[in-house]
């Protein structure tokens, strides 16, 4: 896929650049901002996209990032403290200047819960497997990227999510990650919403590359619909993984994370 013209990615980011002082720019992290990795601790935002994330910080209504991480980790990463943070799928949110992200009551309830259920399952099988367990709080991430048999894997994560839906926890799939969650109804786009809803913007883009990410893109559609925004763009980072409806239901299609850094360039420019 070969990267939009210049003008015509200037065309479709006019939304944003003709009124910054009224715009939001929120996006994903890991695939959007980061390149992704075998292991999450490894990911890494170049310091030139955090740069220009400052910079928007300064210019623009709201920039955010929105991720599956905890919020603390989410600003560690991307090393900019002038902007909103939304952890663990909008669990947490992480605002400007703060030390301590605020946390969903109910969705901390089932932290402890979530790690026994993680922890007994730290088996001699899984680890023969070499599936990684992140620990994202009250989120229990089980990794298979580039073990010796994803396949195998994969198929002992599916019986693990078994388990766990009937011990009452929620799970969710992405790229090559299986998340073991409370049974909490909270996504991204619940966290767009929050986010938007402390601002006055009229105008909101959000880049993402997974099937979380279009959780945002319908919470957006949605409040465009009822005329809470004006403008929406929708930006699908393209991958070799990512889901078929991240490219079909984006406004406008970058590939890879330097197609998405180029979006932020023009809104920096602008």
């Amino acid at each position: 896929m070969s990267a939009p013209p210049a003008d015509a990615l200037a065309d479709s980011l006019r939304p944003l650049t003709d009124d910054p002082a009224g715009a939001a720019v929120l996006c994903d992290i890991d695939g959007t901002l980061a390149p992704i990795v075998r292991r999450a601790d490894e990911a890494h935002v170049p310091e030139e996209v955090s740069l220009l994330l400052g910079g928007l910080a300064r210019r623009y209504a709201l920039v955010a990032c929105v991720s599956g991480r905890p919020a603390a980790e989410a600003r560690r990463l991307v090393g900019v403290g002038s902007i909103v943070y939304a952890g663990s799928h909008g669990a947490e949110l992480l605002e400007p200047g703060a030390s301590r992200p605020r946390l969903v009551p109910a969705f901390q309830s089932w932290e402890g819960r979530v790690r026994a259920f993680a922890a007994d399952r730290d088996t001699p099988e899984l680890r023969k497997l070499r599936v990684r367990i992140e620990d994202k709080g009250p989120i229990a991430a089980f990794h298979w990227r580039e073990v010796p048999d994803e396949d195998q894997a994969r198929a002992r994560l599916e019986g693990l999510a078994q388990e766990a839906e009937s011990a009452g926890l929620a799970t969710h799939w992405a790229r090559k990650v299986l998340e073991i969650r409370p049974p909490v109804a909270l996504d991204k786009g619940q966290a767009v919403r929050d986010i938007l809803g402390r601002s006055h913007a009229q105008a909101a883009l959000f880049g993402g590359d997974d099937a979380t990410d279009l959780d945002a893109f319908r919470a957006l559609e949605g409040l465009l619909a009822d005329g809470e925004l004006e403008h929406l763009v929708r930006v699908g980072v393209a991958s070799d993984e990512g889901p078929p409806g991240i490219v079909e239901r984006a406004d406008l299609v970058v590939e890879g994370v330097r197609g998405f850094a180029r979006v932020l360039e023009v809104l920096a420019q602008a």
